[in-house]
């Protein structure tokens, strides 16, 4: 049996950005007046600090100039195709009993994706990290809030479909699955050791 393992939460959250996670290589901008970081980062659903790092050539963030071209790290088209999956399924099964939809929310993609890259950096499969902390503290400091939120972390497992009923066979991980006050899902897949986290707000 493969290792999985749940966390729920309930809170209130408001923070502030982490460092960068490793993307692919990616696309490139070139800045139009009014661009912003912020503004590139939500057209691209990547972070600031990842753009920011991906231009090492821009010595002040805050200032960038049409005419400019940036770096857009992007997600390992793989990985986005395993985690855009995971959201389809999870959404079928809220469909087949009588849930609404989960939204897709990049930004908390992200986190998942930093969480489950953690896990292998660090050799370590739990809920609480050491490099964020518990869910509810990484979450809290990517500056998402929410009134409810869970957490569905797994390992070696190598298809969606396989990790899905590996969740959907488990209680606690289904009850994320099903929980009916979540209303946004965010996925991160790292294909080296297979380390999936899903985490879930409302």
């Amino acid at each position: 049996m493969k290792p999985f393992r749940v966390f729920l939460l309930t809170a209130a959250l408001t923070g502030a950005l982490l460092t960068p996670a490793a993307q692919a290589a990616g696309l490139t901008h070139t800045v139009a007046q009014g661009d912003t970081m912020w503004k590139l980062a939500v057209k691209y659903q990547v972070g600031t600090s990842e753009i920011i790092h991906a231009n090492p050539q821009i010595s002040n963030p805050d200032l960038i100039y049409p005419g400019q071209v940036l770096n857009i790290p992007q997600t390992d088209s793989k990985a986005a195709s395993f985690e855009a999956e995971v959201v389809r399924l999870v959404n079928e099964i809220r469909r087949q009993n009588g849930l609404k939809p989960l939204a897709e929310n990049w930004e908390l993609s992200r986190v998942a994706r930093y969480k489950s890259q953690d896990m292998l950096d660090k050799r370590y499969f739990s809920h609480t990290s050491p490099t964020y902390g518990t869910p509810f503290q990484m979450i809290k400091a990517f500056g998402l809030s929410y009134r409810t939120a869970g957490e569905n972390i797994a390992m070696g497992y190598s298809t969606p479909q396989a990790v899905v009923n590996g969740w959907m066979n488990s209680s606690g991980h289904r009850a994320n699955i099903l929980n009916a006050s979540y209303t946004q899902i965010g996925v991160g897949y790292v294909a080296q050791g297979n380390y999936w986290t899903q985490m879930f707000i409302g």
